[in-house]
Parts: structure tokens; sequence; C-alpha cells
């Protein structure tokens, strides 16, 4: 695999997980980055050279229902206790007594939950794009729908028939051809919209990301790949061989998640870094307003001219922020 250490294993909270580690075993505390929808560890090869190049130790899993890990038949067995509870097994595996998790999209929110609820394992917090929001005031399904319609994605997947898997199973190549791209640079910025249980896209962007991918055509498509046809193999494969089910499954808890999380705290209480983009439209910088109120150390790093994927578009600096915060908070 193109700049990726040998896969590993671990039994972890009843499953087994493929993960990545480089770097001396030495060094502590390692950084433990959480990809997103629809990604794998893969999609951290950069920052896992950089880093471990720079001394850091560094560890990458596949989460529950991506790649090399396994995928588990039950709904709720995606729910955030059980991804919380993946990675502290994997901690356990390792003999890891902390780590700092860094989390992009659907990981970010992974990441944050893991200091709400699992916080003596916890050295610090790292969101890229994915802010850490309170509670949301309702059902975050409900609140989606009333913003964006019956044909968000978000609300899409809840169906629990599986027809978006079904058009995102028989299309892989076409989904990392249409979702793997540089945004259209904006002429200029549109008004700033109020963010939405931590989601903070306009109404106005099409985020009915199925229809999307079944009518999607890249022949049409002006903007920049971001993938080498040798990168893009890789996500291709291990989707066709994994299917989309596993990562859409984390979608359907977030109700469960919701209801389950009344009692909880929802402030950080460990150094955290927020890492925006400058481009991202499902994610704009402007959905991490606020953060400071329940975030009492708290970093902000604004990339310019990156969409979604940051890690991937902007890889040196992602790197090279992760490397300097880590080493001015944590020697």
């Amino acid at each position: 695999m193109i700049d990726m250490p040998p896969p590993q294993f671990a039994q972890t909270n009843g499953i087994r997980m493929g993960y990545y580690e480089a770097g001396p075993k030495t060094d502590a505390p390692p950084v433990v980055l959480c990809h997103g929808w629809p990604e794998i560890a893969f999609s951290w090869r950069h920052q896992i050279k950089a880093l471990s190049e720079a001394g850091i130790r560094v560890i990458a899993p596949d989460q529950r229902g991506y790649g090399a890990t396994d995928r588990p038949e039950p709904v709720e067995s995606y729910d955030i206790e059980h991804l919380t509870g993946d990675l502290v097994g994997l901690l356990d595996h390792l003999k890891i007594e902390k780590a700092i998790f860094v989390g992009h999209d659907m990981g970010g929110f992974v990441v944050w939950q893991m200091p709400l609820r699992h916080i003596d394992r916890v050295a610090g917090v790292v969101g890229i794009n994915t802010p850490h929001t309170n509670r949301a005031p309702a059902d975050p399904i409900e609140l989606f729908r009333k913003r964006f319609g019956d044909h968000m994605y978000i609300v899409q997947f809840q169906n629990p028939a599986g027809e978006p898997d079904r058009i995102f199973d028989s299309r892989v190549e076409q989904t990392f051809d249409a979702f793997m791209r540089k945004p259209v640079p904006r002429s200029e910025p549109g008004p700033s919209e109020p963010p939405t249980a931590g989601v903070g896209a306009s109404p106005r962007i099409n985020l009915a990301f199925p229809q999307m991918i079944a009518n999607y055509d890249a022949s049409h498509d002006p903007r920049t790949p971001i993938l080498s046809p040798e990168e893009k193999k890789v996500f291709v494969d291990t989707f066709t061989k994994s299917g989309f089910t596993g990562g859409i499954n984390w979608y359907r808890n977030m109700s469960r998640n919701w209801q389950r999380s009344a009692d909880l705290d929802h402030a950080v209480r460990v150094p955290s870094l927020m890492i925006m983009a400058e481009n991202d439209r499902l994610l704009p910088p402007s959905s991490a307003d606020g953060m400071e109120k329940i975030i009492p150390d708290l970093e902000k790093y604004l990339v310019r001219d990156s969409g979604h994927w940051t890690q991937q578009e902007k890889p040196d600096e992602v790197s090279a922020k992760l490397i300097e915060w880590r080493r001015r908070r944590f020697g």
C-alpha cells in the first residue's frame, strides 16, 4: 500500500480491528488518527509519514465497519459507546495509558466524545473540520430534516432498507470520483448561515448525496481530483470489498446517541485544537463558533484554500500544525 506501514490487528471491544502504526514506541502520548466517512486509515497516509518521521508515535485504525476492521450486523453496534469503546480497547491492546485523539468528519465526532466518556485515557483532542457542540436542543435527525429536507444524506441514511447503501455499493468508483475533489473556488463569500446541530452547511447546498452519485458523470466535473489513480484504487478496492453499510450505520445511531447523552457533561477538559478548512461547504469555519464556551483550553487554526478533505488536500500544512501543537503542548 502506498506510503503505509504494514497492517496490524487488535482484539478490542468484541471486534477485530485493523490499524497502522509508525514512529518510536517510546514516544508518549501517541497520536491516534480517526477517519470519517467514506474513508479509511489510508486517508491519514501523509500524516502517518510526517508525524512518525518527526519522532511522534502515530496509530491510525480502520474504525468499526470500515476497511480491515470487523463489520457487525446490528445497527446498534455502531453507537457512540461502541465507537469510543473500540478506541479504549485499542489503547489497552497497545498498553497505552493516554493518547491524543485526532478526528476528521465523523471521526471528529468520535474523538470529541472521548474526553466526555473516557477522560482518563485522553491527553488531548484535535478536531479537523468537525466542531464540538453542546447537546442539540432536539433529535438531530429531526433538526436536519427541518433544515435541509428529506433528501439530505443523513436523513436518507436513516432508511433501514438501505437504499442509499445500494446506490453507493453499486457505484464505488463514481463515489470516490465525485467526493474526493477540491471545491470550485467561490468568487465571493455568501451570507453566513447559522450552524445547526454541529453542521454549518447552508440549506442552499445540495446534500442529496445518493442521488448525486447515481447521476454523476466524472467527464463533466470541472473540479480537481485530490487522489492520484493509485490512491483512488486503494479506496475503490477497499469499499468494493467492504461496502458502505458499516460506515452508514454510524449515522443510523445519531438519534440513539442523542437520547443516551442527556446526562452527559459536554465540556471538554483536555488541551484541544480545532483545525478548520476555509472552503468546506459542509463544515465551514463558522460551525466552530462558540466552541470556546465548552472547551476552556482550545486553540483554533484555519487552513486556507481547502475543502472538506483537509488532511488529504493540504497534507503538509495539517501535518506541520499537528507536529507543532503536539510538541508545544506535550513536549
